[in-house]
């Protein structure tokens, strides 16, 4: 069995959706607010649980073979806190193997990043915990831009914070789930860090010219500069020093490169025997009329 944390987010939907599709079972980790009728109805066993809660926890990994880490939220809470008590109670269970999807570029030691530093910290855990492990660092998931291309077949204008020449190398979520669940398999993905991009490596000013393509439409590129960002960060950090703390993962997104080399792109392509999807062809199947 399966154990998916992050079930009701886009990549773990996912994840969920290819596990039944292939009748291997899953547990689904789920918050009782979130939206799980979809993956009950597929048939998949879902826990209701907080994984703020320990006790929770140590529920939800019994009787699991492999336990895929695919969830967000706070740094120190969900991301840090949660993963160690996962990660722990996983080797109490007798676990095979666990699949912690960290981030691209979490080990530049960007001390600003609360959730950079957090899933750097993990990362390290996990690889002296005794656990068989797969450590998955994608460049950025294609799904965070589908919101995006609603609002650009809305309104044709697309906002780029900073530099619009750094560069990226954005991943097909749906690529993503299926490393996700081959890397248990795979001989050579286990007690491995494995940088995950898309096969192009793009400027980030040539998304909204995707977006163009995809709805036939010229974009209206809307580019304030780094400094602009910083200012109202710096003004919500006066009246809120949290929130100003969390939004430093945000400017390491923005003001830093996030793109896998050809030669990491081929050992993925190589090593799970499968061609990366283009973010355009991704984008199409997704918002295309």
């Amino acid at each position: 069995m399966f154990l998916v944390t992050g079930a009701t987010g886009g990549l773990g939907r996912r994840i969920v959706r290819l596990l039944q599709e292939r009748e291997l079972t899953v547990r689904a980790f789920v918050r009782l607010m979130s939206n799980y009728a979809e993956l009950e109805n597929r048939g998949a066993e879902t826990f209701i649980g907080d994984l703020s809660n320990d006790r929770d926890i140590q529920k939800a990994v019994q009787n699991v073979q492999y336990v895929i880490s695919a969830h967000g939220g706070d740094a120190e809470s969900a991301n840090y806190r949660a993963n160690i008590e996962l990660i722990d109670r996983s080797l109490e269970s007798g676990v095979q193997h666990f699949v912690f999807v960290s981030v691209l570029g979490v080990d530049r030691g960007y001390e600003d990043a609360p959730v950079f530093k957090a899933k750097r910290e993990v990362e390290k855990y996990l690889q002296n915990s005794g656990l068989t492990y797969t450590i998955l660092r994608p460049a950025g998931f294609a799904s965070n831009l589908l919101p995006l291309a609603e609002q650009f077949r809305r309104t044709g204008t697309y906002l780029l914070i900073g530099d619009p020449q750094s560069r990226t190398s954005i991943i097909s979520t749906d690529d993503l789930a299926r490393i996700v669940i081959a890397s248990v398999f795979v001989e050579g993905a286990k007690n491995q860090i494995l940088p995950v991009g898309g096969p192009e490596v793009l400027q980030r000013q040539e998304v909204p010219q995707i977006f163009g393509r995809v709805f036939d439409r010229e974009p209206i590129l809307i580019n304030p500069p780094l400094l602009a960002f910083d200012g109202i960060r710096n003004v919500v950090g006066l009246f809120n020093p949290k929130v100003r703390e969390s939004l430093g993962t945000l400017r390491a997104l923005l003001a830093n490169e996030y793109f896998c080399t050809p030669a990491e792109v081929d050992r993925i392509e190589s090593l799970f025997n499968l061609k990366l999807e283009t973010l355009e062809n991704f984008l199409r199947r997704y918002v295309s009329n």
